[in-house]
């Protein structure tokens, strides 16, 4: 199963940059589980004036950029928190299910679009703080590498 991260903004060269692809090129060496590698699609930020505007336009870019017939996981603060365990079960079950491709999404600065929430099949929270997005990119790489380690039974999770 392929494995994306659909991003809104950039993150520009510096630490984020380098943790993230820290943790992506983890994930991409555990091919032998069935998923195959993290692609990184980073969708331009609106420059629209309102708020709700500047969600919907990057919302819109968020669902075009989805694969067709991709799964859909959504990081967001009104999301449900679950245990690392609980997100291993839910890509190992995708997985099994025979999924061809699963993206990860996260918004930008405003939040996710309703149409993006909708798409989803579960949407995840980090916990009730607000988080930068660029943070919440190498939490979710983190995670999904942390997933992979539960489920070949590596000692990574202690949980």
């Amino acid at each position: 199963m392929r494995l994306g991260l659909l991003c809104v903004g950039r993150l520009k060269a510096g630490p984020e940059r380098e943790l993230f692809a820290r943790y992506a090129a983890r994930v991409a060496a555990m091919r032998n589980l069935g998923f195959a590698g993290l692609d990184l699609q980073e969708i331009d930020e609106s420059r629209a004036r309102s708020p709700a505007e500047r969600m919907a336009q990057e919302g819109a870019g968020l669902l075009a950029a989805l694969p067709a017939a991709a799964g859909l996981i959504v990081f967001d603060e009104r999301g449900r928190a679950a245990s690392s365990a609980d997100f291993a079960r839910l890509l190992e079950s995708e997985r099994d299910r025979g999924v061809k491709a699963l993206a990860f999404a996260i918004g930008g600065a405003e939040g996710l679009a309703p149409t993006v929430r909708e798409r989803a099949q579960a949407i995840f929270s980090f916990g009730a703080m607000t988080l930068p997005h660029q943070l919440v990119r190498i939490l979710a790489a983190e995670q999904i590498y942390r997933a992979m380690t539960i489920l070949s039974g590596h000692p990574y999770h202690r949980g």
